[in-house]
């Protein structure tokens, strides 16, 4: 699975497996210092792609960093 160019990031579930989410109009790893509103729910892209062992370049952000909205669909997958 490719992570392309940092648009996706992996969530850690506390359970042991991770959820492939893309973040729309943030690329990770890039030296921009833009004014990001990561609040906003409808940036997020759930995949449903679950796996127990995030690719070793891949971002991974805790689930609490997510909105509230985000992290019910993460949860649910």
């Amino acid at each position: 699975m490719g992570l392309k160019h940092g648009k996706y990031v992996y969530v850690d579930r506390l359970d042991g497996s991770y959820v492939k989410v893309r973040v729309l109009n943030i690329r990770f790893h890039k030296k921009t210092e833009e004014k990001i509103d990561v609040t906003n729910p409808t940036r997020y892209i759930v995949t449903g792609t679950v796996v127990s062992k995030p690719p070793a370049r891949a971002v991974v952000i805790s689930i609490e960093a997510l909105p509230e909205e985000v992290r019910n669909l993460v949860r649910s997958v």
